[in-house]
């Protein structure tokens, strides 16, 4: 049977101008030559249009403006169609963010609206053979599993696994899918990236997101790269750094276990051995102190705790730091002398950072430094913190994770009331919907779930040990792939275990191939950001809109439609889409983002109307690729993207907050200060700031957040309009739904969430500080008494293993230390990349970077295969790539690649017609345990292996 798609007609307008040709924007901009900044702008965006030869050449050409869906540096794009057919693209030179350029993954977009690997229509494996099966059997069957496991163990039995490439509105509606299956048992990818970003930053200054902005980075003089990468994981990015180092001579500081390609651009290359960021940063911090190069106005007046910060610095001195990190006192020194000599500086950091069992004391750590030298709050500093999907900045606003609702509101009563309100649902309802059993002293409502990087822990845990009724049982696999998780031999284990494993993706991926079932397993396939419409969050913040390019392809049906048939499958559409209206049968996509804009007080992410961020998203011409702001058109003088906080109600026009904390503006014209999120005092000391406040201010000091009582106390009180005193009284900033106390607030030259100190010491934490401790598997053995790890200790509802790890010498057997990292070419789990022929074609194998002289010591040559086994067994036949790139005793593998596991393949697994065009051994079959004790994030950054010659 010929598949079709079910749409192939586009109306037939004619051709529309793009914003930019290229030929208008070399006129425009007189490039004739051009140096390093100018150079990288073009990128590999001047590549000829792919053409679909079964279009006719004249048919008339419809122009949708949209969005890259590989990372989040949000560059767009104008895609081509022809009678329904994605024909061409051209990268957008009047976009604010690329400039028009592209990088490699980028410019192969075209090939989503084509897909040849693509899953054509559900699937189900049954007696150990791929059967095709209708939408309705599939929701039916799957529904009916659901609803038997939830009456043998509960709904904490069903796993919600969530996905960074969702629209901001399918983030919400599945956030919004579990809480009224009743689980916080969702999650996604953000918690294997930057989820100890959000927590070490959040309780640092109030927001666990990036400060500043790309275009920011132009207006830097010191560029500070902590385990980031750009070059190759942010490719587009680097034409603002670029523009920083080429215009204002900015240093680049690189620090890397290896010499990458942003190394190549570096004034300073600082090789630090793998786990040792938070002793480097101290070292920075001890020649700061000593040389006396703090900011000290800016610590008095906005800063608690840095007296701590001195102390722990002082057990650090430049030949301890050398020790510890592998790197010269010299470097040391070096490094904090040009983050002091060339100020603003900003900061970025990636997952070399982030993916540590200390993740979240390395961001607070390099947040410290930040506050030490003062560049918080000005453009040119900030932390930078770049994130790799497209929307994995919007997921985790969104409350796609185990321990929110939407917001970060956490998951208290009082957030559960907030969220119902919003919802105009019963509270007693959702409360009916939860598991209201104590597991080891846990009510799961008010419990953190599972994360993702140990939902198979959930499977194979003994359920003793569990704090929820029973193991996990059913998993939707839905936009995330498996392959990333390090211990890829019991994520395997836990697929054969469960009663029924549910995908639901473009593409079959690793959860639906690797496990050794003959059945229980469901292909659901899913369209691609590109066959429906929406909008997503870049990493700094800004919001844009995709307009749908295509109609979807084969039988696939959007997220937030087969979300809504499984709501309807389960008894609860009705409260699920309350407020929310059809369209064909499918809830309204604006609808949901009002809905959205309803709730998101926390972070001010309500006053983004869907009918405002299209206007930016079809106007982004008008706004400058250096400022962000719109200098004329129909949203002059905002910010692109109105990034959050994007204050008060649609109405009240807030132009959106490109730098978080800045003091010299305005609140209503995107200024602000630290958020007072901790309360007003700690031990008796303040905790609010001290004779600094934004710009136009009547409290011309510290002050707590707002709430109705304090609007009462100043004798704003009266400032609201009778229907928002109705609905304000009793409330605060974050739960009033009428916006009256953020408005109010604003009015008077107030941020709504207060104006307290950064602080240095987060007392909730297992560190109230930042302190080093040595990787789980460490080499170096003989740090470990002075620096160990945790005692073993249960994190929410799962066992954690630290020291009974740690105490285990496994250096003899496994004496290299092992680190993972990003592929220009590829992306994530590389399911979706390695099945675009345009980029498999640039990288074809998985391999390892080992130096030249363990190579030699072990026999191997450049290209050679080998085995590279971790300490916990995983074994993996890869190639070896031999460089200096790493140094001795390091060495370093790419995470995109899986379809191979201990050397067999698993191309025999996939349906028909759906093996990627390169498929490898994953790096994280040999990756091992490891665990951050407040997010859970996994140590893939430092462990140890063994290779040898196959």
């Amino acid at each position: 049977m010929k598949l079709t798609r079910t749409s192939d007609v586009a109306a037939k307008v004619e051709a529309k101008p793009l914003g930019m040709s290229r030929r208008q924007f070399m006129k425009t901009a007189g490039i004739a030559t051009g140096g390093i900044a100018a150079a990288s702008m073009l990128g590999t965006g001047m590549m000829r249009r792919a053409e679909a030869k079964d279009v006719p050449y004249n048919a008339p050409i419809e122009i949708k403006r949209t969005i890259c869906s590989a990372c989040a540096v949000g560059c767009g794009l104008y895609a081509e169609v022809q009678n329904g057919v994605w024909t061409g693209q051209e990268p957008a030179f009047d976009h604010p963010f690329n400039a028009g350029g592209h990088c490699a993954k980028g410019a192969a977009l075209r090939e989503h609206g084509h897909g040849e690997k693509r899953l054509k229509y559900p699937m189900k494996l049954e007696g150990g053979k791929w059967k095709r099966i209708s939408w309705e059997q599939a929701i039916n069957e799957v529904g009916d599993k659901m609803l038997s496991i939830r009456q043998e163990s509960g709904p904490d039995s069903v796993y919600f696994m969530g996905s960074a490439k969702f629209s901001n509105e399918g983030c919400y509606m599945y956030r919004k899918l579990a809480a009224m299956w009743g689980t916080n048992n969702v999650d996604h990818s953000a918690r294997i990236c930057h989820s100890t970003t959000v927590a070490g930053v959040a309780n640092t200054w109030g927001y666990g997101a990036q400060t500043n902005s790309f275009n920011d980075i132009q207006n830097a003089r010191a560029i500070f790269f902590i385990g980031a990468n750009p070059a190759e994981a942010h490719p587009v990015s680097m034409q603002h750094i670029l523009t920083a180092k080429e215009r204002n001579n900015a240093k680049i500081i690189v620090v890397d276990p290896r010499f990458s390609r942003t190394a190549a651009h570096a004034d300073l290359h600082v090789g630090i051995r793998p786990g040792t960021d938070i002793p480097f940063i101290y070292g920075m911090l001890w020649h700061i102190f000593e040389n006396g190069w703090e900011d000290k106005t800016f610590i008095d007046q906005r800063v608690f705790g840095m007296d701590k910060i001195r102390e722990e610095a002082k057990k650090f001195p430049p030949k301890e730091v050398a020790d510890i990190t592998g790197v010269s006192e010299e470097a040391i020194y070096q490094a904090a002398k040009l983050m002091a000599d060339n100020r603003p500086g900003t900061v970025v950091w990636c997952m070399g950072g982030t993916q540590h069992h200390v993740g979240n004391a390395n961001t607070r750590a390099y947040s410290i430094l930040q506050l030490a030298l003062g560049n918080m709050g000005v453009s040119g500093g900030g932390t930078n913190i770049f994130r790799g999907h497209d929307n994995v900045q919007g997921a985790t606003d969104l409350g796609l994770l185990f321990d929110n609702l939407p917001g970060y509101y956490g998951l208290t009563s009082a957030a559960w009331q907030h969220w119902t309100h919003v919802w105009d649902l019963d509270l007693e309802w959702v409360k009916g919907r939860f598991d209201h059993g104590t597991y080891l002293g846990r009510e799961p409502m008010t419990t953190p779930g599972i994360p993702c990087s140990r939902w198979h822990d959930g499977v194979l845990e003994d359920k003793a040990k569990l704090a929820q009724k029973d193991n996990i049982r059913l998993a939707f696999f839905w936009g995330q792939s498996v392959n990333t998780e390090t211990r890829q031999r019991e994520v395997r284990d836990a697929l054969d275990k469960m009663d029924t494993v549910v995908v639901v993706d473009p593409f079959p991926t690793m959860a639906g191939v690797m496990h050794r079932r003959k059945d229980g397993v469901y292909l659901l396939p899913a369209a691609t950001q590109f066959e429906t419409r929406g909008s997503i969050s870049n990493s700094g913040r800004s919001i844009q809109w995709r307009e749908q390019v295509i109609e979807p392809l084969f039988e696939s049906k959007t997220d937030i439609e087969i979300m809504y048939r499984l709501a309807e499958k389960l008894g609860i559409a009705e409260q699920y889409t309350k407020r929310i209206s059809k369209e064909n049968g499918v809830p309204l996509i604006e609808d949901i983002t009002r809905e959205i804009n309803r709730g998101m007080w926390t972070i001010g992410m309500t006053g983004q109307s869907p009918e405002r961020i299209k206007a930016h998203t079809m106007n982004w011409g008008t706004f400058s690729q250096k400022s962000l702001e719109a200098e004329g058109g129909p949203c002059k003088g905002e910010t692109y993207g109105l990034p959050w906080p994007c204050w008060g109600t649609p109405e009240m026009k807030h132009p959106g907050t490109q730098i978080l904390y800045n003091t010299s503006k305005h609140v209503k014209d995107g200024g602000g200060n630290f958020r007072a999120r901790y309360g007003v005092e700690y031990q008796g000391q303040n905790l609010l700031a001290e004779g600094s406040f934004s710009k136009g201010a009547e409290i011309e000091d510290g002050y707590p957040e707002f709430t109705a009582d304090m609007l009462k106390q100043l004798g704003w009180w009266d400032d609201l309009t009778a229907a928002e005193k109705a609905e304000a009284e009793g409330r605060n900033w974050k739960t009033d739904l009428s916006g009256g106390i953020v408005r109010v607030a604003i009015k008077h030259g107030c941020i709504p969430f207060g104006n307290a100190r950064a602080r240095c010491v987060v007392w909730t934490f297992p560190d109230a500080v930042p302190v080093h401790r040595e990787p789980l598997y460490t080499a170096r053995r003989d740090l470990v008494a002075k620096y160990p790890t945790y005692d073993d200790m249960q994190v929410h509802r799962l066992p954690t293993l630290y020291k009974s790890i740690q105490e285990k010498d496994f250096s003899g057997s496994y004496p290299l230390v092992l680190t993972s990292g990003r592929l220009v070419e590829y992306e994530g789990g590389g399911e979706e990349s390695r099945s675009n022929p345009w980029l498999a074609e640039l990288q074809q194998e998985m391999f390892v970077e080992i130096n030249p002289g363990d190579a030699a010591d072990r026999g191997i040559r450049n290209n050679d295969n080998v085995w590279l086994e971790g300490p916990e067994g995983g074994r993996i036949l890869i190639k070896a790539l031999v460089t200096p790139r790493v140094k001795p005793g390091v060495t370093f593998m790419p995470y995109h690649f899986a379809g191979v596991m201990h050397g067999e393949s698993l191309a025999p697994n996939y349906p028909e017609g759906t093996v990627p065009y390169v498929i490898g051994e994953s790096a994280n079959t040999a990756l091992t345990y490891g665990y951050d004790p407040v997010t859970q994030m996994q140590e893939t950054k430092s462990s140890l292996c063994q290779i040898v010659k196959a």
